[in-house]
């Protein structure tokens, strides 16, 4: 798709929508690492939709630039002296985009419709008797037991994250996608105009009321410098490359990694990492369903598969990635090695082994390949690594949009189910055994692959409770050998991302997720 026919195409749309086409706008235009079919982000972790939401909607917390928990669409909160009840309130002229004012009773809807998913959700509901309304702008929050993680969950940062919304929007059942997008956020998304696989427009909320203190990470004041955002979708990496080259673009969110030497021989594209902490890879596991409804065959794939060929395949410089056993990130306090010291290195006749004793009947491992991702692309290497463990693997190819419709499905693999798939996260989602969904393993709550395992939860809900840092990495630690025994996903490597945008944008927030309030750009 050329740049040139795009913008012809959104100005058709516009002046069509009766908006008048605005050439002096300031408007950034972006390629984000996916094109955006979902806008539910409660319904998927997909990143691009988490990206998507924090557009359009707000949060009551937020984290900063050292993941610190700061009020947000919160202006004060206080707690009991039993650590029983919580209060908030929120902040003054919070107003949704048609206009109507953020309410206690949005906010209660809100955070129950995220809790029935989100594995940290699910945690904090299960400590929670109540969320009562006190007045429009006040509620509380009452426990049956004192519970460690009240403002981090509320403050989640990643997916999935509690993003307010209309009561009426958030009371559709949370297993079913809403089909109306209006948030209290700092961008209204113009739906009128989008083009799925084309573009995405967002405008400025010019009613948005940001906080008073300076933009940190997630947290602050949400000031908003543009008239309008566009996302492009260009799934040809060299494409959107030579876009940036040429000025016809201003970022490319996650750049292939190969074309980075190229950019960085520009002195009009600025090449900065915005996510220091980095991503990691997994291979989610479906355990509902042959082969990998045995725990004994997971953990031949745990021997079978190694961090460092993804990490060469996916990333290829060192400079950007890092071989990590700990499942909760190196270089935080829950990191250990401990259970994993030797797995992850393409044991392979350690995984025939295990298989021959699991009774493995040849049973195929469906794997569903993204081609449209840089992290789905390395689709191949899982089937040539299991293959070569002893597994039979049936690779079907897809997009990723297809991907995150289809591993919703429960039915077994033979009938348009799944058995596994590649997927990356933000560290900033993993750092414990409560926030990172693929540990839950709480059945039918957990996230796509429902792995249920009594233990995982008993030591998931002791970690909740306490306060007390040496128990709680204790407990991770604990957590992570039940992993090795088992396995809910295979970690497969630590990695960075840099941004590529053009020196005449400024402002871009160092954060788990890519934002555009705080963001100029120079005419």
């Amino acid at each position: 798709m050329k740049i040139v026919k795009w913008a012809a195409q959104v100005a058709a749309a516009a002046m069509l929508a009766g908006m008048p086409w605005a050439a002096s706008a300031q408007t950034l235009k972006v390629v984000m690492h996916s094109d955006v079919k979902i806008l539910d982000p409660i319904w998927t972790t997909a990143y691009i939709v988490r990206n998507h939401a924090y557009m359009i909607y707000d949060t009551l917390f937020a984290v900063d630039d050292k993941l610190a928990v700061k009020p947000q669409m919160v202006d004060t909160w206080k707690v009991s002296d039993d650590k029983l009840t919580y209060t908030f309130t929120l902040r003054d002229g919070l107003k949704f985009h048609d206009g109507q004012p953020v309410t206690s009773e949005d906010c209660i809807a809100s955070i129950k419709r995220w809790a029935a998913r989100d594995a940290m959700g699910q945690k904090l509901m299960e400590f929670a008797r109540d969320l009562k309304a006190v007045d429009d702008k006040t509620f509380t929050l009452s426990l049956k037991e004192p519970y460690g993680l009240v403002l981090e969950s509320l403050g989640k940062p990643s997916s999935l994250v509690p993003f307010i919304m209309p009561k009426r929007v958030a009371d559709t059942p949370p297993n079913v996608q809403i089909t109306e997008f209006v948030g209290s956020g700092p961008f209204v998304f113009r739906r009128d105009l989008w083009r799925a696989g084309e573009t995405l427009i967002y405008e400025k909320f010019k009613d948005y009321k940001p906080r008073p203190e300076p933009a940190s990470g997630l947290s602050g004041g949400k000031v908003v410098h543009l008239d309008r955002v566009e996302w492009l979708a260009i799934s040809d990496a060299q494409t959107a490359a030579n876009a940036l080259l040429n000025g016809e673009i201003d970022i490319v969110e996650q750049p292939v990694i190969e074309l980075l030497p190229l950019l960085e021989k520009d002195k009009n594209i600025e090449i900065r990492d915005f996510n220091p902490l980095g991503s990691q890879y997994s291979f989610r596991f479906n355990t509902l369903h042959k082969p990998f409804n045995d725990a004994k065959i997971r953990q031949a794939v745990l021997y079978a598969l190694n961090q460092r060929d993804f990490l060469m395949a996916g990333i290829g410089n060192p400079k950007y990635f890092k071989e990590c056993k700990a499942v909760f990130i190196c270089g935080t306090p829950n990191a250990t090695d401990k259970a994993f010291e030797d797995k992850l290195g393409s044991n392979f006749a350690k995984s025939k082994e295990l298989l021959k004793e699991a009774g493995y009947d040849g049973s195929p491992v469906v794997l569903l390949y993204a081609t449209d991702t840089n992290t789905g692309r390395l689709s191949p290497i899982v089937k040539s690594l299991l293959e070569r463990g002893g597994f039979n693997v049936d690779i079907q190819p897809m997009d990723w949009q297809t991907v995150l419709s289809r591993r919703a499905r429960k039915e077994p693999p033979s009938a348009g189910g799944w058995s596994g798939f590649m997927t990356s996260w933000v560290s900033a989602d993993l750092l414990d055994p409560i926030m990172s969904s693929f540990v839950s393993g709480a059945c039918d709550k957990a996230a796509v692959g429902w792995p249920c395992d009594a233990r995982l939860e008993e030591l998931r809900a002791a970690y909740a409770r306490t306060t007390d840092a040496a128990e709680r990495k204790s407990l991770a630690e604990q957590v992570q050998v039940r992993l090795s025994e088992y396995p809910t996903f295979a970690h497969l490597g630590q990695f960075n991302i840099p941004m590529a945008r053009r020196t005449t944008v400024t402002g871009n927030l160092e954060s788990p997720v890519p934002v555009f309030w705080n963001v100029r750009k120079k005419q």
